[in-house]
């Protein structure tokens, strides 16, 4: 289904060229500060228009239709509507019957027996994502005095990321691209143990941004290649800090106190210039596509923020959990017993 979270649920909704997109957040607790301006800052690192980007350009006017009232949160559910006004449909109109090579193209073909709306890309479009950075904003209130840090850290392989685009994009290609995020002021004791697991939840939401191929904490993948000694996370006080962090902020499923540190890597945009060799299913043959249209040269370069969001709505979730156990069950009014 096309929604996620227990306490702090999230639903996406509309198509890239239909009337709107937009997302309904069920669960903000009432009472938090909420106007226009606030979505400004993050839906403007998600626009296009860069150098790289798509010259598609939307005006990403957030109107809040509902759970609102006298720029506070009224606790019911928001709804989020961002209208869609700069689309040239025709341009996918060869996507019909010769799929994009790496794209949805194929699979949603199959998984919806040929009724999936075709034009920019559709519900699988990253266009959908306004909804989710929308939904970011909201969940980033929930975690006040947590602090996010998102970077770019290479293109295609290259540190200059700026060059590795423009390279990309001269060839009429795609770059993919390493984004690290790093989470601030997360406090010790959110998630659960295996199927709740913080890193596990993560990972669930940051799967569903459109381009996503991996994603790791800490050492990740490099871990497989050390010794204990070098990827354990010596404390260095009662708080729990540590003197490095191969964990990445998180052991057996739960936060630990420490800095998260996520790695998330992104794949080339489907959508390129440069033929490529796919299946004509009007002349059941193989055939060549160049993609027409107006498509991103590196996908991450706006896609960093609703990696970001993801994130935090994930954390939103685990936030209110926690509230909630602290709320529903007695605190303690003895001394902590001493762990054995």
């Amino acid at each position: 289904m096309n929604a996620i979270g227990t306490l702090f649920r999230v639903e996406l909704f509309g198509e890239s060229h239909g009337s709107a997109i937009g997302a309904i957040i069920d669960g903000a607790p009432a009472g938090l500060s909420l106007s226009a301006d606030d979505f400004v800052t993050d839906l403007s690192r998600r626009r296009a228009g860069a150098e790289g980007t798509t010259p598609r350009i939307e005006a990403d006017e957030p109107e809040v239709l509902s759970g609102v009232y006298e720029e506070r949160t009224t606790g019911t559910p928001l709804c989020v509507v961002f209208k869609n006004t700069d689309t040239r449909s025709g341009d996918y109109s060869p996507f019909v019957s010769m799929p994009r090579p790496g794209h949805a193209d194929y699979t949603a073909r199959l998984r919806y027996g040929g009724y999936a709306d075709p034009r920019g890309s559709g519900h699988f479009s990253g266009r959908v994502t306004a909804g989710l950075v929308a939904a970011g904003v909201i969940a980033k209130k929930v975690l006040a005095g947590v602090g996010f840090t998102t970077t770019i850290l290479e293109a295609g392989g290259n540190a200059d990321v700026n060059a590795a685009v423009r390279e990309a994009a001269a060839d009429s290609d795609s770059t993919g691209a390493l984004v690290e995020l790093r989470v601030r002021g997360v406090r010790a004791g959110l998630g659960e143990p295996f199927f709740g697991s913080t890193e596990g939840l993560l990972a669930n939401s940051l799967f569903s941004v459109p381009g996503v191929r991996g994603v790791e904490f800490g050492d990740g993948f490099a871990a497989a290649r050390m010794r204990g000694s070098q990827h354990n996370d010596p404390y260095v006080d009662s708080a729990g800090h540590t003197a490095k962090n191969g964990a990445g902020g998180v052991n057996g499923g739960i936060t630990n106190g420490n800095e998260l540190l996520i790695r998330v890597a992104m794949k080339p945009a489907s959508s390129i210039g440069k033929p490529q060799e796919t299946w004509d299913f009007a002349s059941d043959a193989p055939g060549k596509l160049s993609a027409p249209g107006r498509h991103d040269a590196c996908i991450a370069l706006r896609a960093a923020v609703v990696l970001e969001a993801a994130t935090a709505i994930v954390l939103a979730d685990l936030e209110l959990q926690a509230r909630a156990r602290a709320h529903g069950e007695p605190l303690p009014t003895s001394p902590e017993r001493t762990p054995r």
